[in-house]
């Protein structure tokens, strides 16, 4: 029971963190065809860089805590990457800057975008199988009946 509630709050964490992310990109690419103001453009990503932040720093600490390993592995690199642009103060997009870095923005984007989609994917996966094996239902035979039927 308590795993299955472990992988929906990952999962919660994890939609939230893809949607930060793409709305991100989003405004970076209305910004580079000339659709969004600069001031506004960067005022709508800064104003969810420190909750993107804190949810991966949950996510991670979630990880930690709850002894998958392999997954906080995989998951630390980033967080510390965003405590490196927090400590170094490079973490918010300037106005005056914003045409100068966008195509690197828009990259450190969508790494970030295919991180949180492999964990996406990955916490999916183990809500269903999870969900699967504590069925009350759910035995091995009865899997096998059906993929042979």
């Amino acid at each position: 029971m308590w795993n299955l509630i472990f992988w929906i709050i990952c999962l919660l964490i994890n939609f939230g963190l893809l949607a930060i992310v793409f709305y991100a990109l989003l405004c970076l690419t209305d910004l580079e065809v000339d659709q969004m103001d600069p001031f506004v453009a960067t005022a709508n990503i800064n104003r969810w860089i420190l909750l993107e932040f804190a949810l991966q720093a949950a996510l991670s600490i979630l990880l930690l805590f709850t002894g998958h390993w392999i997954l906080f592995l995989v998951a630390v690199p980033l967080t510390c990457y965003h405590a490196m642009l927090f400590i170094r103060r490079q973490h918010l997009i300037d106005v005056t800057e914003v045409f100068r870095n966008l195509n690197t923005d828009k990259k450190h984007r969508m790494i970030k975008l295919g991180v949180y989609m492999i964990f996406f994917t990955v916490c999916v996966f183990r809500f269903v199988l999870n969900y699967v094996y504590n069925y009350p239902g759910f035995s091995l035979s009865t899997c096998f009946n059906y993929l042979l039927v």
